[in-house]
């Protein structure tokens, strides 16, 4: 029987974009879950809790670096481990 790894705080803010200074490998080694205005959401780009909003990619659109293009949603963010 091996233990488990601990599991780290997760942070105010997260994004899973690698190039952006809010991503954290270490809590991306645990299954993630964001429950935004009580229903869960699988399609979170980043969030902050503290601030109440989370970024969403907006359909297919793709700016001129081929990165998807986002939108904002403001409400009640919650994270947790699953």
């Amino acid at each position: 029987m091996s233990e488990a790894a601990p599991t780290p705080a997760l942070p105010d803010r997260l994004a899973i974009d690698p190039s952006s200074p809010y991503f954290n490998a270490d809590v991306f080694k645990h299954d993630i879950g964001i429950r935004f205005n009580d229903k869960e959401r699988v399609d979170v780009e980043e969030y902050c809790v503290s601030e109440g909003w989370i970024k969403v990619a907006a359909g297919k659109k793709v700016d001129r670096k081929g990165k998807p293009l986002m939108l904002t949603l403001k409400g009640k963010v919650e994270a947790f481990y699953k």
